[in-house]
């Protein structure tokens, strides 16, 4: 099931013969099915190819083998080098698409910026027939391919860097399941075509986490619990900094308390490297962009959040008790609030969608606000903030079963109006399942417009 990428599919499907791109983005996200929808409508020959974590000979070898199974070479010839290789292609006389996926993977037994040179002079040299794709899911080698430094600089006629899916194009794969529902779903699966395809539409939201992530043959599962094992970049801290994190946001020196782990340095560095990647993600309050104290980290990927927050610690209860049990007794009781989270994180998308759109006006900036109450002697931040020329304008989500009453509403107003320091410009608020009463002059919005296409 394709879903979404229609901007994505429409760069790829343009004609780039005799000019390079890139693609990537982290595993699972949905890049090889992208790039192999591109090439159906493609009136050149084509040709995938998966590098191996293997010796340059072998990947040379690997690639024959493709291009005699897509027709473009006869027999199995024999090459020496990948320069060899395009030579021979350049000379042909038909045009073609060569796609190169899983590119790092060719770096692992070689030295790096030897590829790097090689396919430097590749695209330099030997494409005027050949459209050549290069694609990998290691996004700090990718994203170095983009520097100044890097042999590949400026080579590149187009560059994609391919997300998981927003939560309105992931919302395809249950599309008759109710607002509520969708964000459950969502909260918890994320945006992954891959782990998406693995879910069963008509059933409910304990049925596919009892299936998937409670599963260990499951695929989901699998994803989830293997990732660190999966990546060279990462090692055994990284799971412990995971579940610390779990569903929260925490600062540096909230998680360096957690780990107990001394102050050498060596936490910085792996967080960077995380936050390279984009498993990570840090945050500031929009009112405080240059204050570094108020940075938190958090898990950029749902599934990934779930499974550290409920199964990670727990996984001998998991093996003992049984799904169902396990769900009944870990999970069920702490899920709500879970999914709630995650709701700020899609009524934050909802407005980036918005403005992206062009149907918002005025916005400079969307994330969280951060405040002190002098009335309650307390910190916190506002989850929902989009800041404009003049002030901001202050949004209260709420993951509610039953409609937003009315008190409800008044008490969430109180809180804003104790901050003193805030100019709010508009004050909305955002209930999945509607309003028992609405009043003036606040703005309301509920999940029949979060889940409203664009």
């Amino acid at each position: 099931m394709f879903v979404g990428r229609m901007e994505e599919l429409a760069l790829l499907q343009q004609d780039y013969i005799g000019k390079a791109l890139m693609v990537y983005g982290k595993r699972r996200v949905g890049k090889t099915t992208l790039i192999l929808k591109s090439l159906e409508q493609c009136h050149y020959q084509t040709v995938y190819f998966e590098c191996l974590k293997g010796t340059i000979q072998e990947n040379i070898d690997g690639l024959v083998v493709e291009l005699v199974r897509a027709k473009i070479l006869p027999v199995a010839l024999s090459f020496n080098t990948l320069q060899e290789v395009f030579i021979y292609l350049n000379a042909l006389p038909q045009k073609m698409v060569v796609v190169i996926d899983e590119y790092p993977y060719l770096k692992v037994m070689n030295e790096t910026t030897t590829v790097d040179s090689i396919f430097q002079s590749i695209v330099d040299n030997r494409l005027s027939n050949i459209e050549l794709i290069l694609a990998g899911s290691h996004i700090g080698m990718m994203k170095d391919l983009l520097q100044e430094r890097n042999p590949l600089y400026g080579r590149f006629a187009a560059s994609l860097k391919l997300d998981e899916l927003n939560y309105l194009d992931t919302s395809k794969f249950y599309p008759d399941k109710s607002a509520y529902d969708k964000v459950a779903h969502y909260a918890v699966f994320g945006g992954s075509p891959f782990i998406n395809q693995a879910l069963n539409p008509a059933a409910t939201l304990q049925e596919n986490i009892i299936g998937t992530i409670l599963n260990p043959m499951s695929p989901v599962y699998l994803y989830a619990s293997q990732l660190v094992f999966s990546d060279d970049a990462l090692n055994v801290n990284a799971e412990r900094i995971f579940s610390v994190l779990g569903n929260d946001r925490k600062r540096y020196t909230e998680i360096e308390d957690a780990l107990g782990v001394k102050k050498t340095g060596n936490l910085a560095k792996q967080i960077k490297t995380l936050t390279d990647l984009e498993i990570l993600s840090r945050n500031i309050p929009i009112n405080k962009p240059n204050d570094n104290k108020k940075a938190t980290y958090e898990l950029s990927d749902n599934l990934l959040r779930f499974y550290y927050a409920f199964v990670y610690k727990n996984a001998s209860a998991l093996q003992v008790l049984g799904a169902e049990a396990f769900y009944d007794e870990y999970i069920s009781p702490l899920l709500t609030d879970f999914i709630a989270h995650r709701f700020e994180d899609i009524c934050r998308e909802y407005f980036s969608l918005q403005v992206r759109s062009g149907k918002l006006k005025g916005v400079r900036n969307i994330g969280s606000y951060y405040y002190d109450d002098p009335v309650y002697r307390k910190n916190g931040e506002f989850d929902v903030a989009l800041e404009l020329a003049d002030g901001y304008a202050i949004y209260e989500a709420k993951y509610y079963a039953k409609p937003m009453t009315l008190d409800e509403i008044h008490c969430e107003v109180q809180q804003v109006a104790n901050i003193k320091e805030l100019a709010v410009k508009q004050l909305g608020f955002i209930a999945i399942s509607g309003f028992v009463e609405q009043e003036k002059p606040y703005t309301y919005l509920d999940g029949n417009d979060i889940f409203a296409w664009i």
